[in-house]
């Protein structure tokens, strides 16, 4: 399954994807079990399994494309982190993804394991997630994708940087860009609309990462550099501190009334940080699907 394909061919249809990382505990292999009959279930193109940075989950996230792909029959599209790895690294992973009959790779840089004290980054390890694709493209036959953030990458020195390595993603082979998340369509919409100018052509699809609690917003926030709108900020406080669920309901509610937006402006396509849990992903995409928008 090559995602490009997926979105020449979608006739207007946009392209639902969900994405999954390997669990580590059992008490989670149980969760992102119940998280996938959940989803399996809904409406989607295809699943993508994550990759730790320097590969420090590699052989889990080979389990779990195994999982996908061959117990569940599901299109699958595997990611690589770039960070850390050397050449050859690099070539048994892509290898190995090879085998298991994945035809789509999305590719990163990753960040730096900031809890693994042994880390070692290869010497020749790629700077960017550019040259990633790039030593990809010249090698393999893979359908590839890249990250893109509307809201600038965390480390980048501006966001018309950021989009000129966009562009320089495009050209280095990528076929579809996927954008970071993000709680103001605003965002998205100048992105776009900046890339075309800059002669970025490939489809650019919206990430949706729906609030699933108050804790991990603010840390995905901080990591990931996404801004939380006052308007969202201002809505979460009015739910009472120890109502989890309802917390979740604002999530759902806010993604819904985002992604209605975003298929009624034309996007491609919708993918889904799940988190490994399924209701909040499974009851946005339902909706859509009964409100004839997916």
């Amino acid at each position: 399954m090559r995602v490009s394909n997926l979105y020449q061919k979608a006739g207007g249809k946009p392209v639902i994807s969900f994405e999954f990382f390997r669990a580590k505990t059992e008490k989670a292999a149980q969760t992102l079990e119940k998280a996938l009959d959940l989803l399996q279930a809904t409406r989607h193109d295809y699943m993508s399994v994550t990759f730790g940075a320097g590969g420090s989950t590699r052989e889990g996230s080979y389990e779990l494309i195994d999982k996908l792909k061959k117990d569940r029959g599901l299109n699958v599209v595997a990611y690589i982190a770039g960070v850390g790895l050397g050449p050859e690294d690099v070539t048994d992973v892509l290898d190995k993804f090879k085998s298991q009959g994945i035809e789509t790779v999305f590719a990163i840089q990753g960040d730096t394991p900031q809890d693994d004290i042994d880390f070692n980054p290869h010497p020749q390890a790629m700077a960017h997630a550019s040259d990633l694709l790039a030593f990809i493209k010249a090698r393999y036959d893979f359908c590839l994708g890249a990250a893109a953030y509307p809201e600038g990458h965390i480390h980048a020195e501006s966001l018309e940087k950021d989009i000129e390595y966009a562009r320089l993603k495009q050209d280095n082979g990528a076929e579809y860009l996927m954008a970071q998340y993000f709680y103001d369509n605003q965002f998205f919409y100048d992105f776009v609309d900046k890339c075309r100018a800059e002669g970025i052509t490939i489809p650019i699809i919206p990430g949706i990462m729906p609030i699933y609690s108050v804790k991990m917003t603010e840390m995905l926030s901080a990591v990931c550099g996404t801004a939380i709108p006052d308007a969202v900020r201002d809505a979460i406080a009015k739910v009472p501190a120890d109502d989890k669920e309802g917390v979740a309901r604002y999530g759902i509610d806010l993604a819904i009334r985002q992604c209605r937006d975003l298929l009624k402006n034309g996007v491609p396509g919708l993918h889904f940080y799940t988190m490994n849990r399924g209701k909040s992903v499974h009851e946005i995409v339902t909706t859509l699907e009964k409100e004839g928008l997916v």
